[in-house]
């Protein structure tokens, strides 16, 4: 079989096969392994290269033991690279299935006497594949009849239904623990060093003008005491700081500024302030929040 695919089509297809191989196995994200692997583009030269080889190897080969042959069988050899494969056991499988056909010049031996404007009838007999097929049709059906009409399972609307509702689930599952797809309802208060310190910097490149850098406030309310005008806690501050304030003279909407990650971050880091005693702090403004307890 080997003669029968030419070097240059058996060369790339076996290296596009491994290439393939590597890129399903590898996890390199949106981009090809090779690319985010260099290591990986030089691992695939260098299986392009043994291939390469391997087939000058094995022709070189090939010439030698076909010159060291004599002239009867080399006749013999190059007879055997120009045979065609006889796929016995397909044709003999395709023969069954297509069944016994008459040749067009024996068809008048089962024409019946029927006779449709000119058009005449032949008694042939279904070919057995089409006759395996309506089986297969009619074991089908009954199945189906006895499965999702008799036994009552579930048909592919409740199992969409199923599947949607676990996907629903999951989607919650893995947005509790995905900091960047955090909204104010889901948003909890990150007390890691390195959130703490990156809502810090961007406290301090956004929020300084109005709230001071020790959150004492000045053009915007204090930030250190317990009083908020629209609700303290994460979600409270996560959502203002989102949405904005109050409109025509609150703070404006960070969302189009901020991803949610860095919302979450600097809310937690305003929480901090709570408690701490600025050098200048503003009156307080709003009502004391009280953080209410969750209900079971």
């Amino acid at each position: 079989m080997r003669h029968l695919i030419p070097s240059y089509i058996r060369v790339p297809l076996v290296f596009f096969i491994i290439a393939g191989l590597v890129e399903y196995f590898v996890d390199s994200g949106d981009q090809p392994a090779f690319i985010e692997q260099p290591i990986i583009l030089l691992f695939l030269l260098l299986v392009l290269l043994i291939l390469i080889a391997i087939e000058g190897i094995v022709g070189s080969m090939d010439n030698i033991l076909f010159q060291s042959l004599d002239e009867e069988g080399k006749e013999r050899y190059l007879a055997s690279r120009t045979k065609t494969p006889q796929f016995k056991k397909v044709n003999a499988l395709y023969s069954k299935l297509v069944g016994k056909t008459k040749p067009i010049e024996e068809e008048g031996e089962i024409i019946l006497d029927h006779n449709y404007d000119g058009i005449k009838e032949l008694d042939n007999s279904l070919p057995p594949w089409w006759v395996y097929t309506f089986y297969a049709s009619i074991i089908f059906a009954v199945v189906y009849l006895v499965r999702y009409h008799v036994l009552n399972a579930d048909d592919q609307f409740a199992e969409y239904e199923t599947e949607y509702a676990e996907a629903n689930r999951a989607i919650e599952e893995y947005k509790k623990t995905a900091k960047g797809l955090v909204d104010f309802n889901t948003v909890e208060v990150l007390t890691e060093t390195s959130d703490l310190n990156a809502g810090q910097k961007i406290f301090e490149t956004n929020c300084v003008a109005c709230h001071k850098a020790d959150g004492g406030g000045g053009i915007g309310p204090n930030l250190a005491d317990p009083n908020w005008i629209l609700g303290g806690g994460i979600k409270n501050v996560f959502k203002t700081i989102s949405e904005g304030g109050r409109d025509g003279k609150g703070m404006v909407a960070w969302k189009s500024e901020l991803k949610p990650l860095e919302m979450a971050q600097v809310s937690s880091y305003v929480l901090q302030f709570e408690g701490t005693t600025p050098a200048e702090p503003k009156a307080a403004e709003g009502d004391v929040w009280v953080e209410e307890a969750p209900q079971e």
